[in-house]
This record gives structure tokens, C-alpha cells and sequence, in this order.
């Protein structure tokens, strides 16, 4: 999909306030509004304007906007990073629940607000609408909060207890957008799983009629690991091994997340096999697996030595690897 400048299409700099930001969108609107104008191309340019607007008057989307920085292109190849929106705190529900308000904005905006799944935003409603119509006098619960966090796998199969320090983002008095910091100390279960969710009671905003605070949501997501791979509470892992160990069977040690273990190589093992380590993945009241996907690895024919048991072993065994093949 195409990288869209917001900032561009309403012809703000970065650094504009909200009233900027909204004067440049009230005077693009009634240039491009489809009743009206007679610019070429005015009903899908009025498109592209309401869309930047309902980016950049919104302090969270515009703060999650800004973390992708501001050296691409309008009209560039982008795809979203997968720890879009990371690290923030947002106001509102759950991500990836975007509203059929936004279906006619484009690929772009769904990717980062929409109801892709990619999204930290919930119903895609400005997170800072006022209480109109809300009786103050009786105390409610102030709004929950919801963030990302990313953890190792490590993390994920002991569990422990780490201090996170979240961004809030906010207007300043001049109209300005600034990001607050929120620190917050998170106990995490061991085998908690990829987008599960922790609630810290009270951790989330703060209630205007006397209630107690709202709550704060943190989806918790597992960086890919250079070793293992995760399938909900099992893991993989490639195992490489000699050919006499896979021709002969061998005991060998296999890393796993708890320390190495010893497990037996059946005879006659072939490269890509999968063997299973039973309760070896995340903990759980039902453990995962380790499975342990085997590499044959050849050692390199170059010495004479090692040049004449190669040799010796084309001579004397009768083996073909592509006899299927015909």
C-alpha cells in the first residue's frame, strides 16, 4: 500500500497545533466538498483531507502517526511495522475494532486505525470527546486505558515482574500535541501467550465525578525469537545434527526454554524430521511441546583425509537420493 503524508495533505508542518490543524482542514473541506466544488478530482480529494484530519485532531492517532517518522514519502510502499503503536497509552477500547464510518478511507489508514487488526485504537472515535449529556452527579468509572507492550520469549515462558514506562499522549495548553510518561510495575504470569491481556485495576483514568479510576489493559505481545519459533504455547526449534548421528541414532543435547535437556535420535533419522519434547513450550495448565525439527549437516570434504571417506563411501554404499526421481 501507498505511505499517505497527513501533514502534506492538509499543508501543516509537523509541529502545527490543533487549531491549525483545523482551520487548514475547515478551509480545505469547503475547497473539496463534492456539492460544491469544481476542482478535478474534488469528491476523492475531500476524501483524502477528511482522512488526515481524523488523524491529526486526534492527539493518539496523531502520536502513533508521528512514531513512524517523517522520512517517507507520500506515495511510498509501506507496510506497518509490527510494533506499531508500542509503548503507547490510549484512551478507549480494545485495538483492531475499527467503526463503518472509516470503510471509505484507505488501505493506509486501515492498516494503522482500521479493523485490521494492526490497530492500538478501538472504535475509532476521538478519544477526547467531552461527557455531554452525562449526569455529573453520579460518580462514574473514569475511562480505561489500553497499551502494547512487547516481551521475549524468555520473559514470557518464567514470568517476573518489570517496571514499563508508557506514553500518554495529551494537548498542551497552546494546542500542541506532547506525550506524557506513565510508569507502571507489571507482574507477568510465566506462559502467558502472544496478545494476552492484563488488567492493573485502577491504572487508567482518573474519574471527573468522584468514581474510582478506570482501569488499564495491557496486551502483551512476544518478539520473534532467533532460536525458537511460537505456535500459541509450543515452540520449534532446528536441531542440527551429523550424518552418523542421524544413520546410527545418537543422545544428544537440545536447548529448550527451561535449560538443555538429553534426547535420544531414533536410527535411520532423516533431515526435516520432527521429534517432540513432551511439556517443553510456555507452562501451562496444559504445558506445550518442544518440537524438534532435525538438519542433517554435512562436514566439509576439505582436507585429503576427509576427501577419501567421502570417497570410500561412494564407492561402498549403494545410494541413490534421487532413485524416486525416477
Amino acid at each position: 500500500m501507498e505511505y499517505r503524508d497527513y501533514y502534506e495533505t492538509l499543508s501543516v508542518p509537523r509541529t502545527a497545533s490543533a487549531d491549525e490543524v483545523k482551520k487548514a482542514y475547515r478551509r480545505l473541506a469547503r475547497k473539496y466538498h463534492p456539492d460544491v466544488s469544481k476542482e478535478k478530482n474534488a469528491e476523492e480529494k475531500f476524501k483524502q483531507v477528511q482522512e488526515a484530519y481524523e488523524v491529526l485532531k486526534d492527539p493518539e492517532k496523531r502520536a502513533a502517526y508521528d512514531q513512524l517518522g517523517s522520512n517517507w514519502k507520500a506515495g511510498q510502499e509501506f507496510r506497518p511495522p509490527p510494533d506499531f503503536g508500542g509503548g503507547f497509552e490510549f484512551r478507549g477500547g480494545p485495538r483492531g475494532q475499527g467503526g463503518a464510518e472509516f470503510e471509505s478511507f484507505s488501505d493506509f489508514f486501515s492498516s494503522l486505525f482500521g479493523g485490521g487488526g494492526a490497530s492500538p485504537f478501538g472504535d475509532g472515535a476521538s478519544a477526547y470527546g467531552g461527557a455531554a449529556g452525562r449526569s455529573r452527579r453520579t460518580p462514574r468509572k473514569g475511562r480505561d486505558h489500553h497499551a502494547r507492550i512487547d516481551i521475549d520469549l524468555e520473559e514470557a515462558y518464567s514470568g517476573g515482574t518489570r517496571t514499563v514506562e508508557l506514553q500518554r499522549p495529551e494537548l498542551a495548553d497552546d494546542g500542541t500535541l506532547q506525550l506524557r510518561k506513565h510508569t507502571v510495575k507489571v507482574n507477568i504470569p510465566a506462559g502467558i501467550t502472544d496478545g494476552q491481556q492484563l488488567r492493573l485495576a485502577g491504572q487508567g483514568e482518573g474519574s471527573t465525578t468522584g468514581g474510582p479510576s478506570g482501569d488499564l489493559f495491557l496486551e502483551l505481545h512476544i518478539r520473534p525469537h532467533t532460536r525458537y519459533q511460537l505456535d500459541g504455547r509450543n515452540v520449534t526449534v532446528t536441531l542440527p545434527v551429523a550424518p552418523w548421528e542421524a544413520a546410527l541414532g545418537a543422545a544428544v543435547k537440545v536447548p529448550t526454554l527451561g535449560g538443555a535437556v538429553e534426547m535420544r535420535i531414533p536410527a535411520g533419522a532423516q533431515s526435516g524430521q520432527k521429534l517432540r519434547l513432551r511439556g517443553r513450550g510456555l507452562p501451562g495448565t496444559a504445558p506445550g511441546d518442544e518440537f524438534v525439527q532435525l538438519k542433517v549437516v554435512l562436514p566439509p570434504a576439505d582436507t585429503p583425509k576427509a576427501k577419501e571417506l567421502y570417497e570410500s563411501m561412494q564407492r561402498e554404499l549403494p545410494f541413490d537420493p534421487r532413485a524416486d526421481l525416477t
